[in-house]
């Protein structure tokens, strides 16, 4: 995928601006303040439904607008095998929303975020690593969203039938009812759960090959899934009969997908909390371009990868490597924010577009 327009119209301090992007390395440079995560935000937007900073009502619009506009159209396609230019659009006013897509409204957020694929590296993307459960089903969830075209219905099924239970389960319904819908979470959350652990299994070398390039110091032994119940000893409707006065007490469904969790296994470590803060960031760093790397394995082009205030994320060295891997991969385009224009492309000579953003302006 190759962003060739970005429009945003009320994002924070940009009353309306314009970016047209190269196919290969995009900076955006300018002092701290100045909306360069602004500009990645809205990409990130129109990729995921929502800011890696937070919702769109908290800050997202523009003081005073009713609601915020972002346009993008792309590249879509294998270098050399021909690419469909596509186009999407987006107004959120924080609770309501519409789009387009291809030049056809759309019904749900979910297929504006099917259709362009965006890998996110920010200062906050640690806690893939170092922050809750959450995160980590996010990511899962992700790449299966993109690669198994049967997995968001299951995962919709499944979402519906724990709302369904949880509501019985406040209201003290009857077991007959529980039990109708113990079924349903059971055969919906096995099938998720299948996906989930053969995407990580097959996940895991790239990974650990990933990480290697990224910093050697950190050695990746694996990928350990935890599913979110006792799955090598119970089914998972067995698991829920077998909790079901402990969640009619709590009035939740205690296990099950919606508890799962991974997390990265090091040759050399006891666990993530031994990690330095510098180590989380290059294992999170790791673990979003080997998906990025496995999203084109799949697909047969890469996602846009954006890496939000790089040099302040990691040291130099860290930046040459990260830098001398994405620039190894062909078709890749890429957006990194910073203040000024990194030292280590200097010293690589490595071709980049430059965009310089003042005070809700991009120029470049």
């Amino acid at each position: 995928m190759r962003v060739t327009r970005l429009t945003l119209r009320d994002v924070r301090r940009f009353d309306e601006a314009e970016l047209l992007p190269s196919a290969g390395l995009n900076l955006l440079t300018g002092a701290n303040g100045a909306g360069k995560t602004s500009v990645l935000e809205a990409l990130h937007l129109m990729a995921y439904g929502r800011s890696f900073r937070g919702r769109v009502r908290d800050g997202l619009i523009r003081e005073h607008a009713a609601a915020l506009e972002v346009f993008v159209e792309w590249e879509e396609g294998a270098v050399g095998a021909g690419t469909v230019l596509r186009r999407a659009g987006l107004r959120h006013g924080g609770q309501d929303w519409s789009g387009r897509l291809d030049g056809r409204e759309v019904g749900h957020l979910g297929q504006l975020c099917a259709a362009l694929a965006v890998v996110t590296f920010e200062p906050g993307s640690h806690a893939l690593i170092a922050g809750g459960a959450e995160n980590r089903r996010r990511f899962m969830d992700w790449g299966l969203f993109h690669v198994e075209q049967d997995f968001l219905p299951l995962w919709r099924r499944y979402a519906r039938a724990l709302k369904q239970r949880n509501a019985l389960l406040k209201a003290h319904g009857a077991s007959s009812q529980l039990d109708a819908w113990d079924h349903e979470l059971g055969e919906a959350g096995e099938a998720l759960t299948t996906y989930r652990e053969r995407y990580l299994a097959e996940l895991a070398p790239r990974v650990m090959e990933v990480g290697a390039s990224l910093t050697p110091g950190l050695p990746l032994a694996g990928l350990d899934f935890q599913p979110g119940w006792r799955r090598q000893e119970l089914s998972l409707p067995d698991a829920l009969l077998l909790g079901r006065e402990r969640d009619r007490l709590a009035g939740y469904t205690g296990v099950g997908p919606h508890r799962a969790d991974w997390s990265l296994r090091f040759a050399s470590l006891p666990g993530r909390e031994a990690l330095s803060r510098g180590q989380t960031k290059l294992a999170a760093l790791a673990a979003l371009l080997a998906q990025a790397s496995d999203y084109r394995e799949r697909r047969g082009h890469w996602p846009v990868i954006a890496l939000d205030d790089l040099p302040s994320e990691l040291d130099r060295e860290h930046q040459q490597r990260v830098f001398r891997f994405l620039q190894g991969q062909a078709g890749l385009q890429l957006f990194v924010s910073a203040t000024e224009l990194p030292s280590v492309l200097g010293s690589d000579r490595v071709e980049a577009r430059v965009f310089h953003v003042e005070q809700g302006r991009i120029t470049g």
